[in-house]
């Protein structure tokens, strides 16, 4: 069986990771979606919430399954018999980003191949800490985020507004 794992924060999940998930199910048997908890960022919505939200949005696909983890990603490669690491890319600067995280982890784990799927171009200019911000400030966030997401990103800012 061809297993992939598309790794990530998505805090939120976005349209754009949304795209890159079902097109890369469609070059594997399983996307695996690891929700990692980034000790380096500061979390808009709680991983369990993440990994829910995230079900939601994908139930469409049907050879997708999410987890969560924390630790290295190797790891939970090796625990879930996933060989291969799918990355989006929006430009130039992600690439070297991903680049290094590629090589690091073909270091410490040679079996694992990492591949990069460009963003669609309806995408490139979207990310999670975009949405987090326009939402802080109260923007819509519509058409960026399935609805489920936006309906509680809307509900964690309402929440956000009367701890104020």
């Amino acid at each position: 069986m061809r297993r992939a794992v598309c790794s990530g924060s998505f805090d939120p999940v976005t349209y754009g990771h949304i795209d890159i998930f079902e097109r890369a199910s469609k070059m594997f048997d399983e996307i695996i979606v690891g929700v990692f908890h980034n000790i380096r960022k500061k979390a808009f919505f709680p991983i369990d919430e993440r990994v829910s939200l995230i079900r939601e949005a994908t139930s469409h696909i049907d050879n997708l399954k999410v987890a969560s983890f924390s630790g290295i990603l190797p790891d939970f490669m090796h625990e879930n018999s996933a060989s291969v690491i799918v990355r989006g890319l929006r430009s130039v600067t992600d690439f070297e980003y991903e680049l290094q995280e590629a090589q690091m982890i073909k270091h410490i784990s040679p079996d694992i191949e990492t591949i990069f799927m460009l963003t669609a171009q309806d995408y490139y200019f979207l990310s999670s800490s975009g949405v987090r911000e326009l939402a802080l400030f109260h923007g819509d966030v519509k058409g960026l985020v399935p609805p489920c997401v936006e309906k509680a990103i809307n509900r964690r800012i309402s929440e956000m507004s009367t701890k104020i």
